[in-house]
């Protein structure tokens, strides 16, 4: 009988060390995530390359949270509701670690087109964009943290707007690349930039997704909403 409570909080205390853990996680990818859009706005190579470095903290987290959830499994033996909340942490962690690989593919090409002419406004648009889908990215931990199905299902939603400022930009590279052809190298790393970004948003609403899982004990039934038409685009003007 005396053991039980000691054995509860030593539960308690793991299972609230691998949630900041992977807390913490989330932190350095919005920050890698604004911090690469702005060197690329600013063309700021030693910021870009802060990022790239940083994202070596983000998978030693991604590993530590791997290990000490393996090690909660299998010392505490948690019940059905602790276990799920463990799995979800695990989940959450390696989208993390997936957001992190996106900001620092984007500082990679932010630091290649320093090099370059600059796109006129493309800089700023990818700065709103990834602005945009840091907070979806937050407000997906948020939910998390706060256990609100609501405010998941919320983050869910406001992905397409995510979408949407993504084709948005997917035509604007297409008319600069058409206007002058010596803009297609730079429109072709500002493309990929954009679509790390979307991916990103892709991951928030998982993240959102899991958290919903988690709350109810079941995913969504409908399918998430999804805006990017760009695989059927077609180059302004054409019919």
């Amino acid at each position: 009988m005396t053991t039980e409570p000691h054995i509860a909080s030593a539960f308690d205390r793991d299972l609230e060390a691998i949630q900041a853990m992977m807390l913490k996680m989330g932190g350095l990818v919005e920050a890698a995530l604004l911090d690469a859009a702005q060197a690329l706005e600013t063309r700021d190579d030693d910021l870009a390359e802060r990022v790239r470095r940083g994202d070596k903290a983000i998978d030693a987290l991604e590993e530590q949270i791997n290990i000490e959830a393996a090690r909660l499994i299998a010392l505490r033996a948690p019940t059905a509701g602790d276990l799920r909340t463990v799995l979800t942490v695990m989940k959450i962690a390696a989208s993390l670690e997936r957001c992190g690989d996106y900001a620092k593919n984007l500082a990679k090409r932010s630091s290649v087109l320093s090099q370059m002419s600059p796109i006129s406004g493309s800089a700023g648009a990818i700065r709103r964009m990834a602005k945009a889908v840091e907070v979806l990215l937050r407000e997906s931990l948020d939910s998390f943290v706060q256990r609100d199905a609501r405010l998941a299902a919320d983050v869910r939603l406001r992905d397409a707007e995510v979408d949407q400022m993504y084709n948005a930009l997917f035509r604007e590279f297409l008319t600069h690349m058409m206007e002058d052809p010596r803009n297609i190298t730079a429109c072709m790393h500002l493309h990929f930039i954009a679509k790390n970004i979307e991916r990103v948003g892709d991951h928030a609403t998982g993240i959102a997704e899991q958290v919903i899982y988690l709350v109810s004990g079941a995913l969504p039934e409908e399918a998430r909403p999804k805006d990017d038409r760009t695989s059927t685009a077609l180059p302004p003007g054409a019919k």
